[in-house]
């Protein structure tokens, strides 16, 4: 654009035509003679002030137009980005107005969409935590160095009977201690707590290169109770081998002193003897069978189920009638997959049960039929029955109602225990009911063959 010395030439419409109106009147008052001059100076002061007047109040409205027109893109950016700033990430700044406004909402947009893609980054990667952490089976408890919670799985509340409260209780007495005491001290420690009936190892840990604890509970109640049954069972098959093999002993040693002397004492002792020593084979084979089926079970087979229950309870006959019970069996076709074995072990020793703890004169009903999707053996004797308390007992491992008559027909304790784990390898269930000195009814249902 062309300058001129003395000042720039008026851009405006309204400043050309003031400007040719001031020097039209100049003209004017120039040609005419001084006194008209004079007597038109009035008039003259008037133009010029109202041209000036309309002049800047055309300058005025210029002024508005334009501010208006600056205004309202920056006026519409600013209301987007703070829309981001509240964390509505998908707001998009309109790219109005003038150059330089166009660039400052492009330069937003993208800030906006490098801070949302980062945003659903942390979300991926937040959720896949929270996933992987929830699958665990222990409970994961991260604490500021003020105690607050940071963070809890779902496992938490499922292990101490609910989620670490607003107040960041732990339910459990020592937990709190030991959170407190790892965030003063800075050294790990474990320790053991009861919670919701359940046994809980709980480890405390400062978080490397940080100040905050974590929390690790895990479920050791079924391991404790594990070493709870393992030294039970130590402790009763060392019992029980003990006391025949000391029988053992001392009938042996009875017997080389008496031999010569007393023939009939010697015969005595010698039954004992067999006695014992039968007692005492039953017992390692029944060691022997739980050890195999806590194993698991031998390759299955398609059986007929009632046949086997026909022949292994004919193994009995003789038994029952030496101790005058009646053994009654009736079955229909039934066939299942399973272990043959194992499943002749299940119904002997639930035969044997029977027979051990019924009465002369008493009766025993062994029956098998299909029953739905499943086969059901049921044997029902008139015996002693069992006591309520016993009931939920009986299935344990050298667990006896009555333990002077059990040490009177040679049971091991182990019978039921046996027929438990039977059922249990075939997917299979077993009930009880009973009556003290009404008799017992056992039922145990197995999958039928497809």
């Amino acid at each position: 654009m062309r300058k001129r010395a003395g000042g720039g030439r008026p851009r405006t419409l309204t400043g050309r035509l003031l400007l040719w109106q001031a020097i039209a009147v100049l003209g004017v008052l120039v040609a005419l003679p001084l006194t008209i001059v004079g007597s038109k100076g009035g008039g003259v002061r008037v133009i010029l002030v109202v041209g000036f007047g309309l002049a800047a109040l055309a300058g005025v409205l210029v002024l508005v137009v334009l501010a208006g027109g600056l205004s309202r893109p920056l006026r519409r950016i600013t209301d987007a980005v703070g829309r981001v700033g509240s964390g509505d990430l998908d707001a998009d700044v309109p790219e109005q107005g003038t150059e330089e406004l166009v660039l400052l909402a492009q330069t937003v947009n993208t800030m906006r969409r490098e801070v949302a893609a980062r945003a659903a980054t942390a979300q991926e990667e937040r959720t896949a935590r929270d996933a992987i952490l929830s699958g665990l089976d222990e409970g994961i408890v991260l604490f500021d160095p003020d105690g607050s919670t940071v963070y809890q799985n779902e496992q938490v509340a499922r292990l101490l009977g609910g989620p670490v409260d607003a107040a960041n209780r732990l339910g459990p007495p020592g937990l709190q201690e030991l959170v407190a005491e790892v965030t003063g001290t800075g050294a790990a420690r474990t320790t053991e707590v009861a919670a919701a009936a359940r046994t809980l190892s709980a480890t405390a840990a400062r978080v490397p290169g940080d100040l905050r604890v974590l929390l690790v509970l895990r479920d050791v109640t079924r391991a404790r109770i594990l070493d709870a049954v393992r030294r039970d069972f130590v402790a009763n098959a060392s019992h029980e081998l003990k006391t025949p093999a000391a029988s053992i002993s001392a009938l042996a040693e009875t017997i080389a002193s008496a031999a010569s002397d007393d023939p009939e004492a010697t015969r005595r002792f010698a039954g004992q003897l067999e006695r014992e020593a039968v007692r005492l084979a039953g017992i390692v084979s029944d060691l022997l069978d739980l050890s195999r089926l806590e194993v698991g079970m031998e390759e299955p087979s398609d059986l007929r189920f009632d046949q086997l229950v026909e022949d292994e309870a004919g193994r009995f006959d003789g038994r029952a009638e030496q101790s005058e019970l009646t053994l009654n069996v009736q079955t229909e076709p039934v066939t299942v997959r399973g272990s043959p074995q194992d499943l002749a072990l299940l119904v002997r020793n639930l035969v044997a049960n029977a027979i051990q703890y019924t009465k002369p004169g008493g009766r025993i009903d062994v029956r098998v039929e299909a029953n739905g999707s499943s086969a059901a053996l049921v044997v029902r004797d008139t015996g002693i029955g069992i006591p309520a308390k016993d009931r939920g007992r009986i299935f344990e491992r050298f667990y006896r109602v009555d333990r002077a008559r059990s040490r009177e027909t040679g049971g091991t304790g182990l019978g039921l225990s046996i027929v438990r784990h039977v059922v249990e390898n075939h997917g299979g269930s077993v009930r009880v009911e009973s009556e003290l000195g009404e008799g017992s009814t056992f039922t145990v249902r197995l999958p039928l063959a497809a």
